[in-house]
């Protein structure tokens, strides 16, 4: 069953699972911009800017970023059911570098 969406379809493979093959750019009819749609744009607009300021007094700009790919590796893998936490992979990489891994936290540590 192939089920059809303005950004684009879902195709069943052949191997059974379905696929999501985008629509070409640009979308046909356009989108609207309406006052919403321009306060929502200019929200987040600000709220880049607001980022962009405090990264610029950071001491360090790649530890903070770091800290949030190895929470992103953390929520990814717990999708899958493991069960460790930011702290555990921290803790871990401050004490257990080159060490043996424990299953989960291996599992985050190959996200990162």
């Amino acid at each position: 069953m192939n089920v059809h969406m303005r950004s684009g379809q879902f195709v069943k493979q052949l191997e059974g699972y379905r696929a999501f093959i985008p629509a070409p750019l640009p979308p046909d009819p356009p989108p609207a911009y309406d006052s919403v749609t321009f306060n929502l744009l200019s929200r987040a607009d600000r709220a880049l800017g607001r980022l962009d300021g405090v990264t610029s007094i950071l001491p360090n700009p790649d530890l903070f970023v770091a800290m949030f790919v190895r929470q992103e590796a953390v929520l990814s893998s717990q999708i899958e059911g493991t069960q460790s936490t930011l702290e555990d992979v921290l803790q871990f990489e401050l004490h257990e570098k080159g060490g043996v891994l424990p299953k989960d936290i291996g599992d985050v540590v190959n996200y990162v």
